[in-house]
């Protein structure tokens, strides 16, 4: 009932009204862009490559291109080059590596600038890799049936298509951030959640097409379905999870007035990393399988390696989620330690004065917080472990006709929240503007311009 009052009142400020239809328009504008093709490769042997894959890789890079790779649009790379030269950067920064990016993480809003500069330009250099390795992929790929890719490769339209595929890249990454700025919700992830949910209705047709051809039962269906709504319900669920710590802070006189003596509440999420922790750990396994799929004759001494790691790397291959679940735990830690630092928060709770019942502020506290981060820093790694490699192997068993993956689910779930959150902040802050013009305190203590 809250969510539907939330958008009845979105609906009555214009404001928020013109932020709404911008990010649509954007979408929509980036939608279009997922299926302009590549001049000069034919599709229907990209589509026909995509069919019989094994390791279910290019439908994972797909979702992060919103489909676009599917198509060999203008977009095929997506968001990737941008979401890896982020990792690279919080990679860097959270080992301390280079003091210079230490020095501009310290000087606010100059050094968060100049941090995203750098990222762009990083951004370009990988996006300039990724599609010279993409484009030169393809003029080497074929079907069994000596069906090629590229119609007519040629050294000028290898070069036309990395700079187109560069300024696709750019172009989504600049998307994103005007949808930041001038519109609702986190822009890159809003890109990436369009481009799922831009599948279900496929997904819903083919099921349906399935069954008619009673190649699907009905009762398949009916499971499949409880699967995902019981996933759904569960990402839902620890999503908005947290542990509360409580705080009190001591009382204290100023003058002639009293502050202090009230009780808060330290929120620590269980997830903490979200889908951060899933992008890195892909990320990293990505590049075995980009070889595998991209170079299918790769063999060193007469020892065929496309094939072994078309083995372990398949999403029902128990090396390959050994492998993933580990990467999944280590970097929920390692996001944990650098985005939470428990030492600055007891520091800065004891210096206004507030303290944890039952323990000592400072050091002792900073102890108590830490303990209570990594327990739940556990559970929740275990828990996006468990969500990223279940709905693969249901996907095998129940031969759902779709990419149907624990890592979809974390980008809507996510996004969803965190869009309607941005939401209702922005009702929270319409009604205090509307309390502070109309209640009467204009003339009397402040001069507020309307």
């Amino acid at each position: 009932m809250d969510m539907l009052k939330d958008f009845v009142n979105m609906c009555k400020i214009p404001q928020l009204q013109k932020k709404v239809f911008f990010t649509l328009l954007v979408v929509v504008a980036y939608r279009i862009g997922t299926v302009i093709p590549i001049p000069g490769i034919d599709i229907g042997v990209v589509k026909s490559m995509f069919a019989a894959q094994k390791s279910g890789f290019l439908d994972f890079l797909n979702v992060f291109s919103g489909g676009a790779l599917n198509r060999m649009s203008i977009f095929s790379l997506g968001v990737m080059p941008y979401i890896n030269a982020s990792i690279i950067m919080s990679l860097i920064q959270g080992a301390h590596l280079v003091p210079y990016l230490d020095k501009l993480a310290r000087e606010g809003e100059y050094g968060r600038k100049k941090l995203s500069k750098i990222t762009k330009l990083m951004t370009l250099v990988i996006g300039t890799m990724h599609s010279f390795g993409l484009v030169v992929a393809l003029t080497r790929m074929s079907t069994p049936e000596k069906m090629c890719v590229v119609v007519y490769p040629s050294s000028s339209w290898i070069v036309l298509t990395v700079a187109t595929l560069v300024t696709g890249t750019i172009l989504i990454m600049w998307l994103g951030e005007q949808i930041t700025e001038r519109g609702i919700g986190n822009g890159v992830s809003l890109v990436i959640f369009s481009g799922i949910v831009e599948r279900l209705p496929h997904a819903v047709i083919d099921i349906v097409k399935l069954m008619n051809m009673e190649e699907l039962s009905a009762l398949v269906v009916l499971i499949l379905t409880f699967v995902v709504i019981g996933v759904l319900v569960l990402v839902v669920w620890v999503e908005t999870a947290q542990r509360r710590v409580p705080i009190h802070y001591a009382k204290k006189v100023v003058g002639r007035k009293m502050y202090g003596g009230q009780t808060s509440f330290l929120p620590i999420k269980v997830d903490q990393s979200g889908l951060i922790a899933v992008i890195f750990s892909v990320s990293i396994l990505s590049a075995p399988l980009a070889l595998a799929q991209f170079t299918p004759n790769w063999t060193i001494w007469k020892f065929s390696l496309t094939k072994k790691i078309e083995q372990w790397f398949t999403s029902d291959s128990v090396i390959y989620n050994l492998v993933y679940v580990s990467f999944i735990i280590f970097f929920c830690y390692f996001y944990n330690s650098i985005s939470f630092n428990p030492k600055e928060l007891a520091e800065n709770m004891k210096k206004s004065a507030g303290f944890i019942p039952g323990i000592r502020p400072g050091e002792s506290t900073s102890v108590y917080i830490q303990k209570i981060l990594e327990r739940i820093t556990l559970s929740g790694a275990l828990f996006v472990a468990f969500l990223a490699v279940l709905p693969d192997y249901l996907r095998s068993i129940m031969k759902a006709p779709f990419f149907f993956g624990g890592t979809s689910l974390l980008i809507v779930v996510g996004v969803s929240l965190d869009t309607i959150e941005q939401i209702g902040m922005h009702l929270i802050m319409r009604h205090y503007e509307g309390f502070v013009k109309d209640g009467g305190i204009k003339g009397r203590w402040f001069n507020v311009k309307k």
